[in-house]
């Protein structure tokens, strides 16, 4: 399967419009917020699509759309509702509504988006599909960014008490958090936003992964970042479905979907952005200064994050999923991709 996908993904990306065979029988529609050139269109959904052709002989195509048919936080319940076949989104967009993802987004748990991404699926499938979050869904796959950092427009990162008062754009509900006990001001808004958001003013700093610094034009207004190891969080993303779409589908169709979907797409999905990271930090590593944080930032940096842990493991308890159960095998399953 990992030589399949990385045949196509090559491919896939010169495939502008999805020219429909006149065999097609069904025709996923996917709604997009993110510029042709993001990641996760290139290397994650293209190839996806192209995969989905291939295996169903061209009974089923993937068509991307000219334009979203909502902004990012809408994407999921576009694909519940069936306005759109299929889409992606970030699981923080959308505060509240999902909690059993946050296990994949906290601090300092591995460097590789490849290793967090196939762990968390695997977590996924035993243990929180079935409270059914992502209900309305056929879930084709979710999966975590690479590691996050913090960085600056200016301001130094060294002391720990340099941050504070700093506001930062932040990402969801668990960087908000990490915000508030590292004495910063959270500021909402979404990826496609933040060169707006730096640029004005509005913020002085911002949590993101190497990728998505040049990726939205950033490495011109951010001077200053903070690195610890394992990241200081992660971001969680989900690829779905509309279910009665997918039950629409002849039992073949169905099984050569998931035979391209599932883990074998969050695989590919974790070394996309694993590629897009190393590719980041090489055209930072020039214009930012880096501070890797010291033994003793390190011991500061996780007491701050404790209050996270915590409010994970209380959401978890709400929905009667055992928390440390599923940490464990978060981290048990992730060294097992890092070995292989």
């Amino acid at each position: 399967m990992k030589s399949f996908f990385g045949t196509l993904a090559a491919g896939a990306i010169a495939l502008a419009a999805f020219a429909l065979p006149a065999s097609a029988q069904t025709v996923l529609r996917v709604s997009n917020w993110l510029p042709p050139s993001h990641p996760i269109v290139k290397d994650i959904v293209l190839p996806w699509a192209a995969a989905v052709e291939e295996a169903t002989d061209g009974r089923v195509t993937v068509q991307m759309l000219d334009a979203p048919l909502g902004p990012p936080p809408a994407h999921f319940d576009l694909a519940a509702t069936g306005a759109a076949d299929v889409t992606f989104g970030v699981n923080g967009y959308t505060p509240g509504r999902f909690s059993l993802n946050q296990i994949a987004e906290l601090p300092f748990l591995t460097p590789s988006s490849e290793a967090l991404s196939v762990a968390y699926w695997r977590v996924y499938e035993k243990m929180l599909a079935e409270k059914d979050e992502y209900k309305g869904v056929k879930v084709l796959a979710v999966w975590g960014h690479g590691p996050g950092m913090l960085f600056t427009t200016g301001a130094e990162v060294s002391p720990l008490s340099k941050l504070d008062g700093l506001k930062v754009r932040v990402a969801g509900k668990l960087t908000s958090m990490l915000a508030e006990q590292m004495k910063m001001v959270s500021v909402q808004a979404p990826s496609p936003k933040t060169y707006e958001v730096l640029s004005g003013g509005v913020a002085d700093a911002i949590y993101f992964p190497y990728e998505s610094v040049p990726f939205f034009k950033l490495d011109s207004l951010l001077t200053k970042a903070l690195r610890a190891e394992g990241g200081l969080y992660n971001v969680s993303f989900f690829m779905v479905m509309n279910q009665a779409k997918f039950d629409g589908l002849s039992d073949e169709d169905k099984a050569a979907i998931d035979g391209v979907s599932g883990e074998a797409l969050v695989r590919i999905a974790g070394k996309a952005w694993d590629a897009a990271d190393a590719t980041g930090h090489d055209i930072l590593e020039s214009t930012v200064a880096f501070h890797d944080a010291s033994e003793a930032e390190m011991e500061e940096l996780v007491a701050m994050s404790q209050p996270l842990y915590d409010a994970v493991a209380a959401d978890y308890a709400a929905k009667g999923v055992d928390f440390d159960a599923a940490l464990e095998m978060l981290k048990a399953e992730t060294a097992k991709v890092l070995q292989e």
